[in-house]
Order: C-alpha cells, then sequence, then structure tokens
C-alpha cells in the first residue's frame, strides 16, 4: 500500500571563488638576539597548510560558523561549493546496515498494518473512499515515523553530528547562496523543464504507447477529486509525508554516506538511480531519476534538507491538485494519462 503511494508521482550551482584579497598569513620579518626569523619556506610551508585547511573547511553551510563570522563566508569558501563532500561519521558497516534496516522497516511495516486491519474491525472493500484516503495518510505516517526513528537512532550514536547533515533549517529562505526558497525555486524550474525534455526525447524514441493500467497513480484515480478530505489526504501523503521520508532517506543518509568513499557528483548519480529504482515503476526511470538528481544537486548545494523537500513536495501536490481540477472541469484523466 505504502509503495503504491510513494510510487505515484514522477516524483545548480553556485560558483563561489576563494578570495585572494585577504591575506591569511602576515609574515613579519624582524631580528632577535641577532637572528634573522623570517624564513620564506617556512612562511610558505604555514601558509599552504592554512589553505589546504581552509579548503577542506570551506562549505556554504557551515563556513559562516568559523571564527570570523559572516566575513569568512563570502571569502573564504570553496570554488565549487556543491562539490564539497560531508564529513561522515560512520563507516559502510553503518550505512549498508541502516540502508537494509530502513528497507525492512518499509517492508514489515505495510505487512503489520494489513494484518491489523482484519483485527480492528476494518473492511477495506466496504470503506467509502474517503475512509480509504484517511487509512493511506495514516498508514503512510506511520511508515515515515518508523523509518526517521531508525536513521536517528542510529545518528544519534554518533552525536555531535557534523551541522550540515540531517539539517532541516528554515533560516535565511531568500539567501543566494543557500537559501531553501531561493534554491527551492530554481531547483523546481530545472526539474520541470528536465522532465519536460526527457519525456519528449522518449516519445521521439518509442514506439510503444506506454501502460498505465498498473500505473500507481492509476490507482489512485478513484480518490483525486472525489471529496476535499480525499484530496488533502492525497496532498498530505505526497506533498508533506513522502517528501520528508525520502529526502531523508535517500538525499540525508544515502547521499551524504556515499560522500565519504566517491565524490559528490558520483553520490547523487548513485542516490538518484536508487531514487528512481524505489518507485517501481520502470518506465518511468529516465523521469525520476532526473527528478533525483536535480533533488540532489539543490540538497548539495543548499546542505539543507529544506531545500529537495520543497521541490518534492511541489512537484507531487502540483500533479494531485492538476489532476483534481482537470477532474472537476469534467475531464477525463485516465484516459489523459493512458494518451500521455
Amino acid at each position: 500500500m505504502v509503495s503504491q503511494i510513494i510510487s505515484c508521482l514522477s516524483k545548480s550551482s553556485s560558483l563561489l571563488c576563494i578570495s585572494g584579497s585577504r591575506s591569511l598569513i602576515q609574515p613579519k620579518t624582524y631580528n632577535r638576539g641577532g637572528l634573522n626569523r623570517f624564513s620564506p619556506g617556512l612562511a610558505t610551508q604555514r601558509l599552504s597548510t592554512v589553505i589546504r585547511k581552509k579548503w577542506r573547511s570551506a562549505s556554504i553551510f557551515n563556513s559562516g560558523k568559523e571564527p570570523g563570522g559572516e566575513g569568512k563566508l563570502q571569502e573564504g569558501s570553496s570554488d565549487w561549493a556543491i562539490l564539497e563532500r560531508w564529513e561522515v561519521p560512520w563507516e559502510w558497516q553503518t550505512a549498508s546496515l541502516t540502508s537494509l534496516a530502513c528497507v525492512l522497516s518499509f517492508v514489515l511495516t505495510g505487512l503489520a498494518e494489513m494484518a491489523a486491519l482484519p483485527y480492528l474491525g476494518v473492511d477495506v472493500e466496504k470503506l467509502s473512499l474517503d475512509q480509504k484516503a484517511e487509512i493511506l495518510f495514516l498508514d503512510q505516517g506511520i511508515t515515515t515515523a518508523v523509518i526517521l526513528a531508525v536513521i536517528f537512532t542510529v545518528a544519534k550514536t554518533f552525536d555531535p553530528l557534523p551541522e550540515d547533515i540531517l539539517r532541516y533549517d528554515l533560516k535565511q529562505p531568500f539567501n543566494l547562496q543557500k537559501g531553501w526558497l531561493v534554491w527551492g525555486g530554481i531547483g523546481l524550474v530545472a526539474a520541470i523543464g528536465g522532465i519536460a525534455l526527457t519525456g519528449v526525447a522518449l516519445s521521439l524514441f518509442s514506439t510503444e504507447t506506454p501502460e498505465r493500467e498498473v500505473d500507481s497513480l492509476m490507482q489512485l484515480l478513484p480518490l483525486i477529486g472525489s471529496s476535499n478530505i480525499s484530496t488533502l489526504s492525497l496532498v498530505g501523503i505526497t506533498g508533506i509525508l513522502a517528501p520528508l521520508l525520502e529526502e531523508t532517506v535517500f538525499r540525508g543518509f544515502f547521499m551524504v554516506s556515499l560522500t565519504k568513499w566517491v565524490p559528490t557528483p558520483i553520490a547523487i548519480i548513485i542516490s538518484s538511480a536508487a531514487f528512481a529504482l524505489a518507485h517501481l515503476t520502470p518506465g518511468e526511470f529516465p523521469q525520476l531519476f532526473i527528478l533525483g538528481s536535480v533533488l540532489g544537486l539543490t540538497y548539495a548545494q543548499t546542505r539543507n534538507l529544506i531545500t529537495p523537500m520543497v521541490i518534492h513536495g511541489l512537484w507531487n501536490s502540483g500533479v494531485i491538485l492538476l489532476l483534481t481540477f482537470l477532474q472537476v472541469q469534467g475531464y477525463d484523466i485516465k484516459e489523459l494519462l493512458q494518451g500521455s
């Protein structure tokens, strides 16, 4: 049931330069006891060491936290902040076992809910559409809570975590370098454009009409536009709960963990592929991969999970609201989807 909801929808980088205008070390030449204390070789070595340390520590997220405040944020960050790796405190055993625990939690939670419904006197076949929508919302809420509990329980053992790991920050939404609202808007436009171009390219090379009879979105059609309760439940699932869960798992944990061993761009590609495969809709893999790549890039830019959550949520809920609008206007959305 949960996988049907999560898979129902096809669900940018800023160049920052290290400023050379501020000298990090001011070598001095002076004599004490007749000995010249200035050594060009030593000064060069110290300067190189400081620059290397600053390269490792500079990032859009935490450079402003270093001594010196906001001045360092603007003058001391790396050339390509989007390429910066996270300082991951756990090893591959923790990353792999936690990922496995998330998968098992997802499966076992769904099985437990299905087994519990008859004992609670719930006959799914006799439920109204509103009741089905409410149960789906509850189902997604329980699954989200269980999997997030797994991730944060594991992360808690590594306290204190680096500030840019599992970070949800609503501050500075309009910051041009790391603002979640600014980059959320940029990412949403990029996702819409990229997915549209991908769809056009696929249609040019495809000679078969896509089959949507078993698509999860098709299975949700009875709920779309049936009532305000159903619409709100679907928007809550696809626009809030699913983005919170998926962005924490795929970007906040999986992608971040990968940067311990591979460069950030490779981590974005791998996590995007995993994100697309997890939706269990092979025909939509290219579009989902593009969406996942945009989500990964904007997260790497801002180091804030709110950014990909905003993009993901607006994309998902936008599809639901658009289909609801078309349904209310009298369009046969099933025919529209089958012909798309």
